[in-house]
């Protein structure tokens, strides 16, 4: 059998369809973000990142940097192993402290990744717990849809953000069932935010835990980078936090956060935790750094807040459509897989703007748009640039100026 013409067929229609994924080569320049270096032949040598989920530029930030070359002096590169088998590094120990201690929680556990964070929890609340049902908001990210169905529990879909819906789906469960309610703070394609309290009173009501994703808040949001639930003043009646070390704290990995005896139980049986290479210990050391300084620094989120509140108001000025939110991302819509690549083309090889076309699967057809995270370090010139192409752009092709 010819495998390769399988799988061609396959990507040929992925193509047809405007939603094949071209991979911009990129390097990062410390100290230039959002400036990076392109290698590709059909961009400029150096182009502006706009979609990063970087969101604060911390993986620039000196602290941060020290931090991570400093503990590859101290302890070499990688961490030798599963944390079962080569040991916890004295570094993920530390990390998990700041951790807990940012959520208010009594403990917290590291996974390589946000993604095997939800994987792993999910799939081991759901399938070691008996006759466990899971309630999903409908929207919930891709890591959260695999853990659910992987731990083969009992799933139940709730209207996007409608705690009226979630309430009548708990309500209909047996009562001595244990119940998870599974949702997001931050909606990272339309970036909308949850009514936190509102899905916290219905399962307080109903008995059930809490399974809160963090990672596009993180960092971000509260007094001390804690995310919405710190923010609402909610952390203390969220069951289990998950966040990620990847996007506003600029390193790498994820964790779950919650009381000793949860992570405990993760920790024991989660197959994501147990056989999966521990972080390095120089990213966790990083991770720390960045978590530490975003604990006490209110400059770089007050300069990201500038940068998106100035992004919108250039954008409506120039009537270029995009979705209404109380966010730090801004979806520009087109609507179009092919329109919405062919204008992230354009944007890269004529004004070294970088932005990723966001198409199907990541959201349903018909919603196709460029996704802008503006963050503290880029100025008010790259916007005003940004808008002008933009502009340009809308009405060369003759985009439609409305977001309905």
């Amino acid at each position: 059998m010819d495998f390769d013409a399988l799988f061609s067929a396959q990507l040929d229609a992925l193509r047809e369809d405007g939603n094949y994924r071209i991979f911009a080569e990129l390097e990062r320049r410390c100290g230039a973000f959002p400036r990076a270096k392109s290698h590709d032949d059909d961009a400029p040598d150096e182009v502006t990142v706009w979609c990063s989920n970087d969101y604060l530029g911390m993986g620039q930030h000196e602290a941060v940097r020290t931090a991570m070359k400093d503990a590859v002096d101290r302890c070499g590169t990688g961490a030798g192993g599963t944390r079962n088998i080569s040991g916890t590094a004295h570094d993920h120990v530390v990390l998990e402290r700041e951790i807990a201690d940012l959520h208010g929680k009594e403990a917290a556990l590291l996974f390589t990744s946000g993604y095997v964070s939800n994987w792993a929890a999910l799939s081991t609340l759901g399938s070691r717990l008996p006759d466990a049902v899971i309630l999903s908001d409908a929207l919930n990210h891709a890591s959260m849809i695999e853990g659910i169905r992987h731990s083969r529990a009992h799933k139940v879909l709730w209207k996007h953000n409608d705690a009226e819906d979630l309430d009548r789906k708990l309500a209909a469960l047996p009562a001595n069932a244990p119940k998870i309610v599974a949702f997001e703070s931050v909606y990272s394609m339309d970036g909308d935010i949850c009514p936190m309290e509102e899905i916290v009173e219905v399962a307080e009501k109903h008995g059930a835990m809490t399974y809160l994703d963090e990672v596009h808040a993180v960092g971000l949001y509260g007094p001390r980078g804690g995310g919405v639930s710190e923010e609402r003043g909610l952390a203390h009646r969220i069951t289990l936090i998950e966040g990620t070390l990847g996007k506003a704290y600029g390193c790498m990995g994820g964790y779950i956060s919650g009381s000793a005896s949860l992570c405990d139980f993760i920790r024991s049986f989660a197959s994501g935790f147990i056989f999966t290479t521990a972080l390095p210990p120089a990213v966790a050391a990083a991770a720390t750094a960045s978590i530490r300084h975003l604990k006490q620094s209110q400059s770089e989120r007050a300069a990201q807040r500038a940068r998106v509140a100035y992004l919108r108001a250039r954008l409506d000025a120039a009537g270029i459509p995009h979705l209404a939110n109380p966010s730090h991302i801004i979806p520009v819509m087109i609507k179009d897989p092919v329109k919405c690549r062919m204008l992230a083309d354009i944007l890269m090889r004529d004004w070294g703007i970088y932005v990723q076309p966001i198409n199907y699967p990541t959201v349903p057809k018909g919603t196709e748009r460029l996704r802008f995270t503006p963050g503290p370090l880029h100025s008010e010139a790259d916007i005003d640039r940004l808008v002008g192409a933009l502009g340009q752009l809308w009405r060369q092709c003759a985009l439609a100026h409305a977001v309905a």
